[in-house]
């Protein structure tokens, strides 16, 4: 893994292109520097460090403070081989120490309700659907930037959701429960080092006032170039990212099975009404 201190540096790498700035504040420096790692020594995380990235995570915001998020860690190998089986077969989940399951839960605040005599059938909508998502997506986010903060690395697992009542049961998870995304973490193999990817031009994602798509064609152009050469660098193949994005987007058969997730998450006790 590449040390980057300067601006120029970390901008080139995230962008690949110069910078417009002169400096870049310390731990906005930090955040750019994120990187994908699958690679993992054999060091284990300490509960320590948990206890720190799930504080971390607990401080992100909450919509309406509902909370309505929840993680299981997973040590246990065998555990991790069958979830990494659920997952696509992901090496990187048996090879992590941990792998962190981030839970949209309604159930909690469900049973809590119950306790009170009182319905809870707001939950039955998309609308909470979507502030679980988004609530412990927050939470996942800010976990992961402690996690790097604390040394570690970490790579997101969209595959959990390839088999969602699978993953359910393997959990235990109850009614109004399901896994968001999946985090594999430890302390990055410096023996196999991870590289910081491109990512699109501000040009394309930064809207001023009102959206505009003018300067998108040159921009992702450019940015198809830019990846060619990462890829190729990594030893991946050299296929543009517009090609590659548009197959992952092309029809239910590119979803890993996931095209049926409303038929899941009603299966796993949200109507999503």
């Amino acid at each position: 893994m590449t040390k980057l201190t300067h601006t120029q540096d970390i901008w080139q790498a995230r962008y690949a292109q110069s910078s417009p700035l002169s400096q870049i504040d310390p731990l906005v420096a930090r955040l750019m520097g994120h990187r994908s790692v699958r690679a993992y020594s054999d060091r284990a995380v300490e509960d320590d460090v948990l206890l720190q990235a799930i504080a971390a995570a607990q401080s992100a915001s909450t919509s309406s403070n509902l909370q309505a998020w929840s993680v299981v860690a997973v040590r246990d190998p065998a555990k991790r081989a069958r979830l990494s089986a659920l997952c696509g077969n992901q090496r990187h989940i048996n090879d992590a120490p941990v792998f962190l399951i981030w839970l949209v839960d309604w159930s909690r605040l469900r049973r809590i309700a119950a306790t009170q005599d009182q319905p809870s059938d707001g939950t039955d909508y998309l609308e909470s659907y979507t502030v679980g998502v988004v609530d412990a997506a927050l939470a996942a986010q800010n976990a992961a930037v402690a996690l790097e903060a604390l040394g570690l690395g970490l790579v997101y697992i969209g595959g959990i959701r390839n088999h969602p009542e699978d993953v359910a049961a393997e959990l235990g998870l109850p009614s109004g429960t399901f896994a968001l995304v999946g985090m594999s973490i430890g302390y990055p193999d410096p023996a196999r080092p991870a590289d910081i990817k491109p990512r699109l031009s501000q040009a394309t994602i930064l809207h001023n006032e009102t959206y505009d798509s003018a300067p998108e064609q040159a921009a992702v152009a450019a940015y198809d170039a830019a990846m060619v050469d990462f890829q190729r660098a990594q030893g991946r193949g050299d296929l543009p990212w517009s090609a590659t994005a548009v197959q992952r987007v092309k029809g239910p058969g590119s979803l890993s099975g996931r095209e049926r997730l409303r038929d899941a998450l009603q299966n796993l006790g949200l109507p999503l009404i």
